[in-house]
C-alpha cells in the first residue's frame, strides 16, 4: 500500500503538468507614497464632545503597468472628521503596491488589478489609518471593509456611460 500512496501524487502531478498557464497573483513590494495628517484645531480639537464628529472617507484605486506581468496599484484613502465648520483631523494615505500577475485571460486583467490587488492591500492601509489617527490624540479609526467589487462595476458603469454621452 505504501507503493499506491507514493503513486497517487506522481500521478496527480503529471495529470497537472498539462496546465502551464496557472493564474499566479504575487505582491513584490508594498509602501507608503504618501501619508498625511492633519489636525488644525490642536489641542482644542482633543477636547470631548457632546456630539460625534461626522467622518468623510473617499477610496480611490488607480493601476499602472510596469512591464509585461508587473503591475503598480495605488490605493488612496482620505478620511475627514469635522463637527459642524471645524475639521478634527484630515488624514491621507496613498498605499502601494507592486504585483507581478500571470496566467489570466486578459478579460480577467482588469478585476484583479481594481479587486483583488486593492483587496490584499487594504488591511495595511487600515491599519496606518488607524495608527495615525491614534497617534495624533484621537481614538484610532477603524475604516470598514470596502468592497472593491461594487467599486470596480459602479466605476465601469461610470466609464461606459461616459463613453455614450462622448458618441451621442
Amino acid at each position: 500500500m505504501a507503493e499506491d500512496k507514493n503513486e497517487q501524487p506522481k500521478a496527480a502531478a503529471g495529470n497537472g503538468n498539462g496546465n502551464d498557464a496557472q493564474p499566479t497573483l504575487n505582491i513584490l513590494a508594498q509602501y507608503v507614497k504618501d501619508l498625511s495628517f492633519e489636525n488644525p484645531g490642536a489641542p482644542n480639537s482633543l477636547r470631548g464632545r457632546d456630539q460625534a464628529p461626522g467622518i468623510a472617507i473617499n477610496v480611490n484605486v488607480n493601476a499602472n503597468p510596469l512591464s509585461d506581468n508587473q503591475f503598480d496599484v495605488v490605493l488612496t484613502l482620505n478620511a475627514k472628521a469635522s463637527v459642524e465648520k471645524d475639521v478634527l483631523f484630515n488624514v491621507e494615505l496613498v498605499y502601494g503596491g507592486v504585483f507581478t500577475i500571470s496566467g489570466f485571460p486578459q478579460e480577467h486583467m482588469l478585476p484583479v488589478l481594481f479587486i483583488e490587488c486593492p483587496r490584499l492591500l487594504f488591511p495595511f492601509a487600515r491599519q496606518i489609518i488607524a495608527e495615525a489617527t491614534r497617534n495624533g490624540g484621537f481614538p484610532p479609526l477603524m475604516l470598514d471593509p470596502i468592497d472593491f467589487a461594487q467599486m470596480f462595476q459602479q466605476r465601469m458603469a461610470e466609464d461606459q456611460a461616459a463613453s455614450k454621452v462622448k458618441v451621442s
